[in-house]
């Protein structure tokens, strides 16, 4: 069954050239070119991968803090008590506690976009991981949401950091800002997040790592990038 779109795509995707794929900046001009929306959508770059999720050893996840933000105000969690708390609450944390949060989390409570928590926290922590797991908000060492620095970790991510991770069919996605940014900023954010991406490389992956890159906003029609420019990052 196919999928009526809107006169607005179909005028945006008159804009594509067929089969060809853009450098970051020729990109960003031609998403900048489709017909205005209402609202300001927000830009995401989507990947590919060759590598297999199944394999630990092939499990692609990161994060990095993006040079111009995201544009999108970021509710932040944190799993803390005692000064760690008090640091978290001081540098703009929205929800800040220990097993008060935890029973809260356990209710159903998810209305938050990033959780950290301190390392003593998260043997109690773990107990709302099958809440926090499928939505992609459990505190990792890896991205830097556990960690005894709760006030730095915070900023950060109010700042701009995006956390990503390869799904079951090897794919990642995350945003890079929103499409009012100027030409610039939202270039250096893609070209940040692919650097990104590229260094989280797995060190069994042979080959070809990235199969292909589209970016997007949103409710228009993608743009794949020439993967050669991605090379010269």
């Amino acid at each position: 069954m196919s999928t009526k779109r809107s006169k607005r795509y179909q005028e945006a995707a008159k804009l594509v050239t067929p089969n060809k794929n853009y450098s970051i900046t020729e990109a960003v001009e031609t998403m900048k070119s489709f017909p205005a929306p209402k609202f300001d959508p927000t830009v995401t770059v989507s990947f590919h991968l060759t590598v297999d999720p199944r394999k630990s050893d092939q499990m692609v996840r990161g994060s990095v803090s993006l040079p111009n933000g995201t544009g999108k105000n970021v509710r932040v969690l944190v799993f803390a008590q005692g000064d760690a708390a008090k640091a978290a609450q001081e540098a703009g944390a929205e929800f800040v506690g220990f097993e008060d949060l935890i029973k809260k989390v356990q209710g159903g409570f998810v209305d938050f976009d990033t959780a950290i928590a301190t390392p003593d926290a998260m043997t109690e922590v773990r107990k709302v991981a099958r809440v926090l797991g499928p939505r992609g908000l459990m505190p990792n060492p890896k991205t830097g949401t556990v960690t005894d620095d709760t006030a730095k970790a915070v900023k950060e991510v109010k700042a701009g950091r995006v956390d990503y991770k390869v799904d079951k069919n090897a794919n990642i996605s995350a945003a890079v800002g929103k499409l009012s940014f100027s030409n610039e900023s939202i270039a250096e954010n893609i070209a940040a997040l692919i650097d990104s991406v590229v260094k989280a490389r797995p060190a069994s992956a042979k080959g070809a790592y990235i199969e292909s890159v589209t970016v997007s906003c949103a409710m228009c029609p993608g743009l794949p990038v020439d993967t050669a420019s991605i090379a010269k990052l």
